[in-house]
């Protein structure tokens, strides 16, 4: 199971859904979509300017855990 922890980079950088989703350049309903573990898929552009504004690898947001 892949899973998004997106929002534990969110509460350790100390930045807001709102924010966050100025510097991606997407909404914030759709950062909230991500935060959830809603999403389906996401794009790398998408996720190359998440790692961008929150200083991180890619694996800092998405984790693979076995079910």
């Amino acid at each position: 199971m892949i899973k998004i922890t997106l929002n534990v980079v969110m509460a350790k950088r100390n930045i807001s859904s709102t924010e966050l989703a100025k510097l991606v350049g997407i909404t914030p309903a759709n950062i909230s979509i991500l935060k959830t573990g809603k999403a389906k898929a996401i794009r790398f552009t998408t996720l190359e300017k998440l790692c961008q504004a929150l200083d991180c690898q890619p694996g800092d947001i998405i984790k693979y855990e076995k079910d």
